[in-house]
């Protein structure tokens, strides 16, 4: 069995927790998820915990124990605290701007403004021009979105310029030199 697997998953106030066959159901005030889990794993509620089971059908499914019990506790962080991704636009007339709560246009030294449309549950925060903040509550989806975005224009290594998380650290390489 694995050690993440064991860990007892504390239910917060105000979370409510329906296990049904191959998903759980996590609602709180923040919103609700689905998370589906893996064959062969399977959730207990004891009071105000959560127990991630394998169902030992096959031993092979075991694998996915640890898996399934992370995904349950990051559903559950999701629907209390949410989870937020925060991007830095580094470069000269690169600019964000906020169009609305599901909407961002990007200046990223294209010859065309970037618009980006978030989907359903995430917003996007934008506190200066050049941060972003993307928010939601499945950090899957909030990671993902951030990923989409910093794919647009990756920090190059030698201006360092571009889109990066903000505690990415992007390595410079030296310039040409003269003779």
């Amino acid at each position: 069995m694995s050690r993440i697997g064991k860990k007892i998953i504390p239910i917060p106030k105000g979370v409510k927790i329906d296990v049904k066959p191959g998903a759980v159901e996590v609602q709180g005030p923040k919103g609700k998820l689905l998370q589906r889990l893996p064959p062969g794993i399977g959730f207990e509620v004891a009071g105000d915990q959560l127990t991630a089971k394998t169902l030992r059908e096959d031993p092979e499914l075991g694998k996915f124990h640890g898996l399934a019990r992370s995904l349950v506790a990051n559903a559950v962080k999701g629907v209390t605290e949410g989870f937020r991704k925060d991007l830095d636009i580094v470069g000269v007339g690169y600019r964000a701007i906020a169009q609305g709560p599901g909407k961002l246009e990007l200046a990223l030294g294209f010859s065309h403004p970037v618009k980006i449309d978030a989907p359903e549950g995430i917003t996007f925060d934008v506190p200066s021009p050049t941060t972003v903040g993307v928010v939601g509550i499945d950090k899957e989806l909030v990671g993902q979105v951030a990923a989409n975005i910093r794919a647009i224009r990756k920090p190059e290594p030698y201006k360092g310029k571009g889109v990066r998380y903000r505690d990415e650290h992007v390595v410079r390489k030296a310039g040409k030199t003269a003779k």
